[in-house]
Parts: structure tokens; C-alpha cells; sequence
């Protein structure tokens, strides 16, 4: 493809407003064009994450207190509007959802190395515009345009050419997912020979976790339903239990060294009981609920250490991209849908029966 060539329109799917189905709108939108230090990409293939659904719910309000699925109940019914319910600010609506990208470099702005064109990339969705010594960050799809369209612009700095055999659908599972995951055990610094628990195991960021701390040499603990926990063990947990049995009694007190819950809810407080002294518990999310019971005394009489992980750090990306290169982490794609069906797969996505990432494809030229 010729930059002459790009159209001047693109199919996309705007996000409207907070609210159910109806807020997804597939329809025609002017291509982006990059400014100075941007790229132009056509859009490959784009993942379907959690947070694309609550950023359409609102979830990220004060003012919600449940869990993903019964606030998905309310916004379809209500489709209230959350001032806050994005994660940095307001949410700029109208605007294009899809964290996950990967693309094809199809044009650039001015003063951006004339190597990536044409390269086919991945794109780093957490970005740090004021550098790694503060936490400020901002997110594709959530502060500005994502993937779920023809062409996406981003800046050049934040798009990672990646030498391997996968598909365009299995490179666009990676991104938040696996990133979020990295992030999360580069700060709980997870080494070999610890034991890591993992809530929500089955799910993108849990899946690529159990691989993740397996690859670092970890003893893993997944938790996930019943009619997963074979899966769990061919990706390589060293033990599955099934969610909802009461940790102390299965695993007993102070057995894991690290505990990676993106899950919360009323789970939350057997994960401090199962932590050893001067254990690590670190989150970026919140599935079952944000409200969680805290017994302090669990959290200081054993020196727990709670780890917040959002922003994500330098080494981060450039070392999944050195894991996939070297062949040592492998994709889990459960599913593709055209990016018209959106709402199908992000339905599908909230019954929580697959094991790994759902991928939309755009139309291709």
C-alpha cells in the first residue's frame, strides 16, 4: 500500500456514550492522519479486553460499586452517564475503542524513521508522555482513538516490530494483556522459586500471567471454574483450584509468596490469609467488584506489601517482544469476529466460557 492510496474514509466502531449494545456504532469515519512523530497504521487485527467494556459502562466511576456483569445489567437498562468514568478523566466520547493493535505501518508524519514502513507491528497502549520517573500515563482507546477501525495513528516511539510466525489475530492478544500481566510481576518482582497464586486465571491477563510466572521460573497456583482446570495445567499451572473453595483450607495459611488478583470481590480477604509474611499482593483490576473487605491486621502484622499496577514500566513491552521472538511464551486465541459483530463478542466475552482472547478483524482493503 502507497500512501496515495490510503482512503480518505474507514469503517470503525465509535463508542457514543456510556451504556449498553447501542452505544457500539459501526459506521464510516475520516482516516486519521499522523501528525509530526505519528504513524499511520491499517489495522490488522484488534483484541477485545475488559477494559474497552468498562470504559463503555462507566465503570471506573466512584459511583459503582458492583461487578462488571450487574453493571453491564444497569447501563443497558439505564445508560447513565459517569463523568468519571474513565480512567484518567472523562472519557472523550464520541470516540474509537480497541486497546489491543496490530498493524501494518502504512504511513507517517513528518520526522519518523522511514524503516517502519511497511512493518508489521504491535503497539505499546499504555504510554508515558512525561517519561518513566512519574506516573503519568495515558491509554490508546481509553484518552484517545484506538484499533477498532480500518487505521489507527499513533506515535512512532510506541509501535514494536515483532520477528515471528504468529498470525495477525494471535500478535493482537498480546498487547494489554500480556503487558499488564509483565507489569504486574516486574513490580512484585516474581522470581524463581516463589509461588504465585493467580485469581481469574482463565481470563487474557490471568492466562498470560500463569505463562508469564512460569517463564520466571515460579511455582503457579491458578484459580479458575471447574471446566478449566485441564486447560490451566496443559498451559502449565503447577496447581489448579476451583474458584469460589476457601483458600486457607486448600492451600493453608502463608503458602504463596505473591498473589495476582485482577479478580477482588468477596474473595479478597482469603488472599491476604494464604500470603506469606512480607508477601506481595499486586492488582490492575477488579472483575467480581472494586469494594473489597480489608482486615488490616492481615495487612501489617505480616508485612504485606499491596502493589497498585497500572502505568506500565519501560522494560515492560521490549521484553514481550524479546519473549515471543525467543519463543517462549506462546498465544491463546479463543476466538475471531468480524469488528461489525462487536457487540456479539463482547457479549460472549462477559460469560467468561473461553480460555485466552477474543480478536476482531477489521475489513482489509
Amino acid at each position: 500500500m502507497t500512501q496515495a492510496s490510503i482512503p480518505p474514509t474507514m469503517m470503525a466502531v465509535v463508542t457514543t456514550g456510556n451504556g449498553g449494545y447501542d452505544k457500539l456504532v459501526y459506521r464510516e469515519e475520516p482516516t486519521p492522519k499522523p501528525n509530526a512523530g505519528e504513524v499511520l497504521l491499517r489495522v490488522l487485527a484488534a483484541g477485545v479486553n475488559n477494559t474497552e467494556i468498562n470504559t463503555r459502562l462507566g465503570w471506573y466511576s466512584s459511583t459503582v460499586t458492583g461487578d462488571t456483569e450487574s453493571t453491564a445489567e444497569v447501563q443497558a437498562e439505564k445508560g447513565e452517564q459517569k463523568a468519571d468514568g474513565g480512567w484518567n478523566k472523562a472519557t472523550p466520547f464520541p470516540f474509537i475503542q480497541g486497546t489491543d493493535c496490530c498493524g501494518e505501518v502504512v504511513a507517517s508524519g513528518e520526522g519518523t524513521p522511514s524503516s517502519l514502513f511497511g512493518q508489521r507491528v504491535i503497539v505499546r497502549a499504555c504510554m508515558r508522555p512525561n517519561g518513566y520517573d512519574t506516573m503519568d500515563n495515558i491509554w490508546m482507546a481509553s484518552d484517545f482513538d484506538g484499533a477498532f477501525a480500518q487505521y489507527v495513528k499513533v506515535p512512532a516511539s510506541e509501535v514494536f516490530a515483532v520477528d515471528c510466525t504468529w498470525s495477525d489475530a494471535e500478535l493482537a492478544t498480546i498487547p494489554c494483556a500480556y503487558g499488564t500481566s509483565e507489569n504486574m510481576l516486574h513490580r512484585a518482582r516474581v522470581s524463581s522459586g516463589e509461588t504465585v497464586l493467580v485469581a481469574g486465571a482463565s481470563g487474557g491477563v490471568g492466562s498470560a500471567t500463569v505463562q508469564l510466572a512460569k517463564r520466571r521460573g515460579a511455582t503457579v497456583i491458578a484459580i479458575t471454574s471447574p471446566s478449566k482446570v485441564d486447560d490451566l495445567k496443559a498451559l502449565g499451572a503447577d496447581q489448579v483450584v476451583s474458584r469460589g473453595v476457601d483458600l486457607v483450607e486448600v492451600l493453608g495459611d502463608e503458602s504463596v509468596d505473591v498473589v495476582v488478583d485482577n479478580v477482588a470481590g468477596d474473595q479478597f480477604p482469603q488472599m491476604l490469609k494464604v500470603l506469606k509474611r512480607g508477601g506481595r499482593l499486586v492488582s490492575s483490576g477488579a472483575i467480581a467488584g472494586p469494594i473489597v473487605a480489608l482486615d488490616m491486621r492481615d495487612m501489617y502484622l505480616k508485612d504485606i506489601t499491596l502493589i497498585g499496577s497500572t502505568a506500565w514500566d519501560e522494560p515492560v513491552f521490549p521484553n514481550l517482544v524479546g519473549y515471543i521472538e525467543r519463543g517462549e511464551i506462546r498465544p491463546l486465541l479463543a476466538k475471531t469476529f468480524p469488528l461489525k459483530d462487536i457487540a456479539q463478542a463482547q457479549a460472549e466475552f462477559l460469560e467468561k466460557k473461553h480460555l485466552g482472547n477474543f480478536v476482531l478483524i477489521p475489513p482489509q482493503d
